[in-house]
């Protein structure tokens, strides 16, 4: 069982094959991720990598009238600033904390020097990459193809898949700025979902009461996303010589 504070509680850290891991840790810094808090804001140089354990973080593009819309969503499965390690140093999204926990990060100069060796952070970060890739490309589709009450399921499942429990702290004028529409088509459709008996609201609070009629009720961008995360993000990763605690999730 992890530690109420642990870099395990990230899962590509937990992933790591144990003398990496050590190598790393005394240079994993435990970060307080306050809701609210812009990680990064469009057009700015990444000085670290963020490891999510607790908190969960939305990558968003922001229009000039200020509208915006979620593109991805990251928690405990991946990390924040992929821009430092693929070369391009910054990028024109920006990074929030939609639900406030913890994290850990990683300076930019010792990232990149581990980077630099092509060893196993390398690897799992760019296999992790290419998941959140897919989920950016599915959540364009779904948000043009499927109707909201569809997209809140996904967006739901997806949060909660990155979180420990099945409580989301959450507003719905939140929601609606993460899905990009308006509050009152959000009410309507968590209103559709508490009426079934899938989720309860109240108090800015989203309780999952039934996920297997909640993952039934998804339209296919859910298992989508998931599947492509579990093929790129096994428990072990092949071609990776495992020492220790290198389990994903352990």
């Amino acid at each position: 069982m992890a530690s109420p504070h642990s870099p395990k509680q990230n899962h590509l850290l937990a992933a790591l094959p144990a003398e990496d891991y050590a190598r790393l840790l005394p240079n994993l810094e435990l970060t307080a991720m306050p809701l609210g808090w812009a990680v990064y804001e469009s057009g700015d140089r990444m000085s670290y990598l963020y490891f999510p354990t607790t908190s969960l973080v939305s990558l968003l593009y922001v229009m000039e009238d200020g509208a915006s819309a979620e593109i991805a969503i990251t928690g405990n499965e991946g990390l924040v600033g992929i821009s430092l390690f693929m070369g391009g140093e910054t990028t024109p999204s920006r990074a929030v904390v939609q639900s406030a926990g913890n994290g850990y990060r990683l300076s930019a100069t010792v990232a990149k020097k581990e980077f630099a060796t092509g060893g196993h952070l390398q690897h799992l970060a760019l296999r992790y990459t290419q998941a959140l890739i897919t989920q950016m490309a599915q959540t364009a589709v779904c948000n043009r193809h499927h109707a909201l009450d569809k997209q809140l399921c996904r967006w739901l499942l997806l949060s909660m898949d990155r979180l420990e429990g099945d409580e989301l702290k959450m507003t719905q004028e939140l929601i609606a700025n993460m899905l990009g529409v308006r509050r009152e088509g959000v009410t309507e459709a968590a209103g559709k979902l508490a009426a079934d008996g899938l989720i309860q609201y109240s108090r800015g609070r989203i309780k999952v009461l039934n996920r297997a009629k909640l993952e039934k009720r998804v339209c296919e961008c859910y298992a989508v996303v998931k599947k492509e995360y579990d093929r790129l993000l096994p428990y072990r990763i092949p071609g990776l010589p495992s020492k220790g605690d290198s389990l994903l999730g352990s």
